[in-house]
């Protein structure tokens, strides 16, 4: 069973990593630590994990784990790392892998980490004593290393809400660095470590009727990763084409499923009669369907957080995440399928008109034509705004300026390198200026995921989302159910994103390469559904209710402690809540985020300095050490009493 205490350090092949492991081993206290060694018998990982989620295989001086909850199997492992015989060799063995894991390798001496294209696994990396470390998680990192909080950061998701890649991609703390989510981390055996880019999206070449077979077989092989060894596998059949899509591929598999479905939502929320379509085409599998007045409502208290790796910018339902999966742990349920990611990877916007219209002019003409009359778009304005390109890094100084702006920007065609949106009402001076000399310091370096548009709005719209996903995870995963996010496997983005961008974002098909790939499996009643369920009114009633605990929050806050937000101007928009309800209500939760993430890393940090100030009548009581190994813990704990302020 998986806990918020599991974690994965990983040291160079080096004395100052053996050095590192030491002392690593005294800074924290993170369940039970285990370790495995270099070919060179050094210390190489550590931390606290389910023994089935680290597979370990050895070649000679080469070693190479997989981290995560589906991990390959050992000989398919074996066989891979049988052909690595120097670091590149690693991007093959890691393009030959599915699920969604961590790879780590050591090879002659030289160390290399890597998470996920999507960041639902990140790699980090900081320095202990000088000595580069890595890791899964950038709190753990932060602990060893004493770094702080970056109130830059913190600034920007009060100011703005939503941070999107590469911004996205920054850890929360100073002097703990985060991996690129296509590059790879290098820790030689001497000397700084640096990160390496090695994946780049194919090139969009497939038709709809070439790629979906692919995407069909990835997703099969997506799923059939996610088999529990005990227990019953869940997933998530909400009525809508990503989950249920799942459902069937599983189905066939494991057609003794159990289904989980909220009913409820707004008086046009037709997701649940789309899921009891879909659960009488699945007669083996049992369903659940709980009435979501059963969950607690969202935005009530109690507010919590005890993560402590990133705020949350997705907060309003986390009582109701764990109240489901402890329903579903209570059912037998010891793993769940999700379908978050897949409105990521299936749906975009029509930037990736301006590839096309310098490729395709007369079909990008048609999409165009057809974008306007489903969004209302006027024509002359939509020209403009492809013919005027304009690149990333004006972009993001564009986000920087309408910072300052008491509005929201004039309305225009969403073509564009993302939305623009001004300042929150809350946020104060400071956090503002901070805020765009952030989007400054970004736009110095932006450069596209990839130089097709359509390439680079999906990939900045997974690796945006992966790092908010990964949080989400570890809320199921807290109440003992690991949460899988097949849609967000590599193998499965890979085989999507080699569709051309104006088939796979069709104007005339809700996501197409999804309805492509799972026809003749899922009931055409899905796939040509054109509606999405509708949630929001009860979510804009419950935040009225809550208005007063939300003050409550607030009244005692850390974020105007720090001068970052405006408890008074907060105040007057819960009462007095602006129209664009949809925008400041996903900036309120990235609020209520960063002020729940500061508060618990404060009380955190007291507690520690408390166990420090240990009276010397107590450290007497300890047990009397004796054997060899007590005697290395008792100089441990000698150094670290010389070493304590």
């Amino acid at each position: 069973m998986k806990s918020l205490d599991d974690y994965l350090v990983v040291f160079p092949d080096s004395q100052g990593g053996a050095e590192a492991h030491r002392r690593t081993g005294r800074r924290i206290g993170h369940g039970t630590a285990r370790t495995v060694a270099h070919a060179s018998g050094r210390p190489w990982l550590a931390g606290s994990w389910a023994p089935e989620d680290l597979v370990v295989s050895t070649a000679g001086p080469v070693r190479v784990a997989v981290f995560g909850p589906s991990p390959v199997a050992v000989d398919r492992l074996d066989a891979l790392v049988s052909r690595v015989r120097g670091l590149p060799d690693l991007d093959a063995l890691a393009r030959g892998l599915p699920g969604n894991t961590h790879v780590v390798a050591s090879v002659h001496g030289q160390v290399r980490f890597q998470g996920t294209v999507s960041g639902t696994r990140c790699a980090f990396t900081a320095r202990l004593d000088g000595v580069p470390i890595a890791g899964d998680r950038a709190d753990v990192l932060a602990e060893l290393t004493g770094a702080e909080p970056d109130e830059g950061l913190v600034a920007a998701s009060v100011t703005y809400g939503m941070l999107f890649a590469p911004l996205s991609e920054r850890s929360w703390w100073h002097g703990v660095h985060q991996v690129p989510s296509d590059s790879c981390l290098v820790l030689p055996a001497d000397g700084p470590a640096r990160s390496v880019q090695w994946w780049r999206p194919p090139e969009p070449e497939l038709t709809l009727a070439q790629g979906a077979p692919a995407v069909r077989e990835r997703l099969r092989e997506a799923v059939a990763q996610r088999r529990p060894e005990q227990g019953r596998l869940s997933a998530d059949l909400s009525g809508g084409m990503d989950s249920t899509s799942l459902c069937f591929l599983t189905a066939e598999q494991r057609p003794d499923l159990l289904t989980f479905c909220w009913t409820g939502g707004s008086a046009i929320n037709d997701d649940p009669l789309y899921a009891a379509q879909a659960a009488r085409l699945l007669p083996h599998a049992e369903h659940l369907t709980v009435p979501d007045t059963d969950a607690p409502a969202v935005f009530a208290p109690p507010y919590w957080a005890t993560d402590t790796e990133a705020p949350r910018a997705a907060t309003r339902g986390m009582n109701a995440v764990r109240f489901g999966a402890r329903y579903l742990v209570e059912h037998g349920a010891t793993r769940h399928l999700a379908g978050h990611g897949a409105d990521e990877l299936f749906t975009g916007g029509a930037s990736y008109l301006h590839t096309l219209l310098r490729r395709r002019p007369v079909t990008a003409w048609r999409q165009l034509r057809a974008h306007q009359a489903l969004n209302d778009w006027p024509l002359l304005p939509s020209l403009a705004g492809l013919l005027r390109g304009g690149d990333l890094a004006g972009w993001w100084r564009q986000c920087a300026d309408d910072l300052a702006r008491s509005t929201p920007p004039p309305r225009t065609p969403s073509l564009g390198w993302g939305e623009r949106i001004p300042a929150t009402p809350w946020a104060t001076g400071d956090a503002v200026r901070t805020t765009q000399a952030l989007f400054h310091d970004v736009a110095g370096q932006a450069a596209p995921f990839a130089p097709d548009r359509g390439q680079h709005e999906a990939l900045s719209a997974l690796r945006s989302a992966g790092p908010v996903l990964r949080l989400v995870c570890r809320d199921y995963a807290a109440e003992g159910l690991p949460l899988e996010l097949p849609y967000l496997d590599d193998r499965v983005i890979e085989a999507v994103l080699a569709v051309v961008p104006h088939e796979r974002y069709s104007p005339w098909r809700y996501k197409p390469a999804l309805a492509a790939a799972m026809w003749g499996l899922v009931p055409d009643v899905i796939l040509d559904r054109t509606t999405k369920g509708d949630c929001e009114e009860p979510v804009d009633r419950s935040l009225q209710q809550h208005v007063p605990d939300l003050l409550d929050l607030f009244a005692d806050s850390e974020l105007a402690r720090r001068g970052l937000i405006d408890v008074r101007g907060l105040r007057t928009t819960l009462i007095t809540p602006p129209r664009s309800g949809d925008v400041w209500s996903a900036q309120l939760e990235a609020t209520i985020g960063a002020e729940l993430w500061l508060r618990e890393i404060t009380a955190q940090s007291a507690s520690r300095l408390s166990a420090a100030r240990v009276p010397a009548t107590h450290l007497a009581a300890q047990p009397v050490l004796t054997g060899p190994a007590d005697r290395d813990l008792a100089g441990d704990l000698a150094r670290d009493l010389e070493e304590r302020p």
